[in-house]
């Protein structure tokens, strides 16, 4: 139901120009994966997929080789993984910003 006096509003938060982000953010590519799952397996599936990182763009494979686990019980295990190897921050634009 929506309020008859709403008004067009402006956005919370100002959006400015699109920047374009290279990669993937890690949860869209852990959500196309089932759980549980072996390390080989998502480097099978995903490990050529581009992944953001706040140091720039990175192959999934080569962030997994750095991971000591092979076999990922969750997806928020194997986040969490991921997280401790990419750390977290702002993700660079194209344009480097």
């Amino acid at each position: 139901m929506a309020d008859d006096n709403e008004e067009e509003e402006e956005p919370a938060v100002e959006l400015g120009e699109r920047t374009p982000v290279e990669g993937a953010p890690l949860a869209r590519v852990s959500s196309r994966l089932f759980w549980p799952i072996q390390k080989s397996e998502i480097v099978r599936r995903e490990g050529e997929t581009t992944i953001r990182t706040p140091d720039g763009p990175r192959q999934l494979s080569d962030l997994l080789d750095e991971v000591e686990e092979t076999y990922f019980q969750s997806e928020k295990e194997f986040t969490d993984e991921l997280r401790g190897v990419i750390g977290n921050g702002p993700v660079p634009t194209a344009d480097g910003s």
